[in-house]
């Protein structure tokens, strides 16, 4: 038998509700508090340095507009691999199209692709990992996972 995300247990077996954030509970939910404050400091399989910002859009625009969103972050993501990626750096632009808002991405994407015409995978990757950098330290994100 296999292990499922006990948020989604609870949520959906014991709550009846989509997801924590649904939940009339989820401020006073133990397990959901701690989750959360891990996610302040450290990162598993997703960057959490976005989580509260998550759930709060989740909250005010639904699940529907958030995977809207999700859907232009992850086209942004195949757009920086497919021009961008010396072969070191999929985790990288990974974690900036999770954290970085979408017209920061697009603003570091389009600067790179103009200033890196005609080098190498290797100097247009240098090129975005500067533009992606600059904005990352303005905003005081990690562009790497926390462990």
């Amino acid at each position: 038998m296999a292990v499922g995300c006990p948020f989604l247990t609870c949520a959906l077996k014991k709550k009846g509700v989509e997801f924590c954030w649904d939940c009339k509970e989820h401020k006073e939910c133990e397990r959901w508090r701690k989750h959360r404050i891990y996610g302040k400091k450290a990162d598993s399989f997703k960057c959490y340095q976005t989580l509260e910002h998550d759930i709060s859009f989740i909250q005010k625009h639904g699940v529907v507009e958030f995977e809207q969103k999700q859907k232009q972050r992850e086209w942004l993501l195949k757009e920086m691999l497919k021009e961008f990626n010396e072969g070191r750096s999929k985790s990288y632009y990974c974690i900036a199209s999770t954290v970085l808002d979408i017209e920061e991405l697009k603003e570091a994407l389009t600067l790179a692709k103009k200033e890196s015409e005609g080098l190498d995978v290797k100097g247009r990757s240098k090129i975005l990992h500067s533009a992606l950098d600059s904005i990352a330290t303005k905003k005081n994100y990690l562009l790497k996972l926390r462990k």
